[in-house]
Formats: C-alpha cells, structure tokens, sequence
C-alpha cells in the first residue's frame, strides 16, 4: 500500500513537470515580433501585387487574351491580391485572394471572343497556413504566442454550380 501511494506521487509529480515545461511563455510586447520571426518560425508577408484599398471587383473579359504573365491573370478564374490586416496576428498583414468573376472566362469557338460565362463559377482555394496569436499573459502585462492554423485564400479555380 505504501509504495502504491509513492508510485502516484512520483507519477503526478512527472505530470506537473510535463505540464509545466510545455506551457508557453510570457514576453515583453516589444519582444513579440522577434520571437514570432525567430523562434517559430513566422515569416513577414513579402507579396508586393496586391492592393490595399477597396477596389471594386471587375471581371476582365475585355483584357483577357491569356498573355499575362502570373498565372492569376492568365486563369479563367482570375483573382487578385488584397492584403488583410488582424490585429493580434503574426504576421499581423497577410496576402489574400479574391476571384474577380462570379463565373468564368471562357472562349466562343466561334470568333474566338472570350465572355463570362455563369453556368459555372469561381471559387476561391484556400490553404491552412500557421500563425500566432497574441494573448495577454496572467501578470496583465505581458503576452504569450499561441500558435492556430487558418484558411487563407490562395488563388480561384473555375468549378461547377452547386446542385
């Protein structure tokens, strides 16, 4: 009975010591950045095509000719770029995409003219990337990093309606 109850003492202690090593630690806010950079491994969104103000959307039938150069101009699903912003994130601005058609670009066999048709439409591919979150730590003044996973939308495709 004895050694029964060292055995649960040791086993808890070893439980503490584990749970313990894993919490995640608390940083000065001028320190958040570097951390979420060095340590895991976050990389500042680099992507310099993008828009940031409020652009209407626009599906370019008119210019397209499939001789754009990115393949979200050449697409029959094109999209564009937009950077969003949530406070608290890291990286706090990511690129984003967002379809300029509601349907897809396709080519009359006929004149060779390309139109929107809408018997199908396009959707946006989304892809789970990793971020970190910023949460303010029990002292109140100090902040931890956790990490989460989100889908960004990463480009359009041109897909069948729902039936």
């Amino acid at each position: 009975m004895f050694g029964l109850g060292v055995m649960q003492i040791l086993l808890l202690g070893v439980l503490f010591v584990t749970v313990r090593t894993f919490s995640l630690p608390c940083h000065d806010e001028e320190q958040l950045e570097e951390r979420a950079l060095k340590r895991h491994k976050i990389q500042r969104s680099e992507h310099t095509d993008g828009v940031r103000e409020e652009t209407p959307l626009k599906c370019p039938v008119e210019i397209y000719a499939g001789l754009g150069k990115s393949l979200k101009d050449r697409s029959i699903s094109p999209w564009r770029i937009v950077y969003e912003t949530k406070e608290g994130r890291f990286p706090e601005t990511i690129a984003v995409a967002q379809c300029l058609c509601g349907g897809c670009i396709l080519i009359k066999s006929d004149d060779n003219k390309p139109w929107e048709d809408h018997t199908y439409n396009s959707v946006t591919v989304n892809q789970s990337k990793r971020f970190l979150r910023k949460e303010l730590c029990e002292d109140g003044k100090r902040y931890r990093l956790h990490p989460y996973s989100e889908d960004v939308a990463v480009g359009c495709t041109c897909s069948t309606h729902l039936i």
